[in-house]
């Protein structure tokens, strides 16, 4: 039993089924903070390890309602898609493990803020919002169901593992160049900004940081095999054979015949107290029979 499982025994009772609809709820509230008042986010709720320092400590629950889109058809895309991909990984996993997931994701957000903040002099904590929190639920997705399709550009059939795959090598170059700035070269890094990565340590530090609960998860335990859908449906599967094989199987058998309740509503099945041994009989041959000596 690892960690996990100690943890799920002792607060699995806690755990809050559907917590994607909540989630959800409060990425509706968050785009309607954007559309009516912009400012209001950056100001007072967004994971700003400065103003959390001063007082504002709401901040490391707020910056979560960030919503993944600004635009309103974008994000009702993102909205269906996050919400069936957080609701199937709970019923795939359960309600504790997906819950204790994202909390993770939430803690290592603000673990990787304050550590480019006041390690690294950058503070990039309110420009990502819940950026890679989504992130972590989609690779999470995609190790949990590689073979699932999506539309790219809603054209363009392909599996999860490979936008996966995408994503994760899109990561590993913000996260080799973050720490490699100090050593690039200027085009270098003029051709980096150009295709969407930032080369400095902050940013490197703020993508692997706030992915760790994906790591720990799927890198960090080794049980995590038994919760993938192939193994989930062959234990179903089994599960349901036992049952079945349960229900196939006799209580009672002539030890003459052979007849067994199946043969008949009627039957009526006894055991000889004469006889040497647990020998039963249907009502046809209790007193018919030869006793076993």
């Amino acid at each position: 039993m690892n960690w996990i499982d100690k943890l799920e025994k002792k607060f699995g009772r806690y755990a809050i089924s559907n917590l994607m609809y909540y989630v959800i709820i409060l990425y509706a509230l968050g785009y309607v903070i954007s559309v009516v008042a912009p400012d209001f986010y950056t100001g007072y709720l967004s994971l700003d390890p400065t103003a959390i320092m001063r007082g504002q400590i709401w901040r490391i629950v707020t910056f979560i309602i960030y919503p993944p889109s600004s635009g309103l058809f974008f994000f009702l895309i993102s909205m269906y898609l996050y919400y069936s991909i957080g609701k199937v990984l709970e019923m795939q996993w359960g309600a504790f493990r997906f819950n204790l997931y994202l909390l993770t994701g939430v803690l290592l957000h603000v673990v990787a803020a304050f550590l480019s903040c006041y390690v690294f002099g950058a503070n990039i904590g309110p420009m990502f919002g819940t950026y890679y929190l989504n992130y972590s639920l989609f690779f999470a997705f995609a190790a949990t169901y590689p073979d699932m399709q999506f539309l790219l550009f809603f054209i363009i059939p392909i599996k999860a593992k490979w936008l996966g795959i995408i994503n994760a090598i899109y990561f590993g170059v913000t996260i080799l160049a973050g720490f490699a700035a100090p050593y690039l070269s200027y085009t270098s890094k003029l051709a980096l900004i150009q295709a969407g990565i930032i080369p400095h340590p902050a940013f490197a530090v703020m993508a692997l940081v706030s992915l760790g609960n994906f790591l720990i998860f799927f890198f960090g335990m080794k049980n995590m095999r038994r919760y993938s859908p192939k193994e989930v449906h062959r234990r179903q599967v089994y599960s349901r054979s036992v049952q079945q094989g349960e229900k196939r199987a006799s209580v009672h058998k002539c030890a003459v015949c052979g007849r067994t309740e199946k043969d008949g509503e009627d039957l009526v099945f006894r055991y000889c107290s004469k006889c040497n041994g647990n020998y039963e009989y249907c009502q046809d041959h209790l007193f018919t029979h030869e006793h076993v000596k």
